[in-house]
C-alpha cells in the first residue's frame, strides 16, 4: 500500500497527521481577500484601512466582520457585506496561484507518514477552488471549510474537528497556517503550529502568537522539512 494511503509512510505504525491551512498557506490567496473585504465594505458605505482587512484575514467572516465594525454595529447590512465579498472573491477562482513548492511540500509530508487533513477557513466554494489550484487531489480530499464547523477561527473548532477526521490525538498532529488565528486556534486545540511568513504576518507577530517554528514559504519548509516539527 502507498504510504499516502494510510498516513503509516514511517512504518511506526503510529497514525499521525499534518493539519493545513490553505489561505496563505498554500496558496497565495491573502491580498487577494484583503481588496475584496475592502471594496465589499466600501460598496456598503464603510471605510476600513486594508491594513486594518489584512490582520484579520484567517478569521471566519462573522468574526472578521465583528472585529472591523464592531460588534455594537447595526447587523443589517452583515449579509450584504460577506455576500459582495464573496461575489468579488470568486471572480479570482480560476486565476489563483498556489504557493512555490505547496504540491510538492504536501507530497512531501505524506511520504514521511502523517495523514494530511486540510482546515481552512473558506466557503466550501472557495476551498475547492484552492485545491484546484494546488493540483493535488490525491492529497487534499480529505478538506473541511467554514461549512464544517459552528464557530470558525481563532476559536479551536476546526482544528478539533481537523483532529477528530485525522483520527489522532493533539500530540500526534502538527497544524501548519500563516496568520494569528492560525497559531491561536491551533493552540487552543493543544497542537502545535507551523507557521509560515507567505500570509504577509511579520515573524515577531506570529512568534509572539506561539507559533512552535516559522518559515518564509511552504517552499522553505519543504527545504528544511526533515529538521521540522513534521519530522518529529
Amino acid at each position: 500500500m502507498n504510504p499516502r494511503e494510510n498516513g503509516h509512510g514511517d512504518g511506526s505504525g503510529a497514525r499521525r497527521a499534518a493539519l493545513f491551512d490553505v489561505d496563505g498557506t498554500l496558496v497565495d490567496t491573502n491580498y487577494l481577500h484583503a481588496v475584496t473585504w475592502w471594496e465589499a465594505f466600501r460598496q456598503t458605505g464603510h471605510t476600513v484601512p486594508m491594513w486594518r482587512i489584512h490582520h484579520t484575514i484567517g478569521m471566519s467572516s462573522d468574526r472578521l466582520v465583528d472585529h472591523l465594525l464592531g460588534e455594537d454595529r447595526d447587523r443589517s447590512q452583515d449579509d450584504r457585506i460577506r455576500s459582495t465579498h464573496t461575489a468579488l472573491y470568486a471572480t479570482y477562482f480560476t486565476r489563483l496561484q498556489a504557493l512555490e513548492g505547496a504540491a510538492d511540500l504536501l507530497r512531501a509530508v505524506a511520504d514521511r507518514g502523517r495523514h494530511i487533513v486540510l482546515a481552512s477557513s473558506a466557503s466550501e466554494d472557495e476551498l475547492a477552488a484552492m485545491r484546484a489550484a494546488i493540483g493535488a487531489d490525491e492529497l487534499t480530499a480529505d478538506a473541511l471549510s467554514s461549512d464544517d464547523v459552528g464557530t470558525g477561527k481563532p476559536a479551536p473548532d476546526l482544528v478539533a474537528r481537523a483532529l477528530e477526521r485525522a483520527g489522532v490525538p493533539p500530540g500526534d498532529a502538527v497544524f501548519i497556517g500563516d496568520t494569528v488565528w492560525d497559531v491561536k486556534a491551533a493552540r487552543k486545540a493543544g497542537v502545535p503550529c507551523v507557521a509560515l511568513l507567505s500570509g504577509g504576518v511579520p515573524h515577531e507577530v506570529l512568534a509572539d502568537a506561539g507559533a512552535a517554528e516559522i518559515y518564509q514559504s511552504p517552499a522553505d519548509l519543504l527545504a528544511n522539512l526533515d529538521r521540522s516539527a513534521l519530522a518529529r
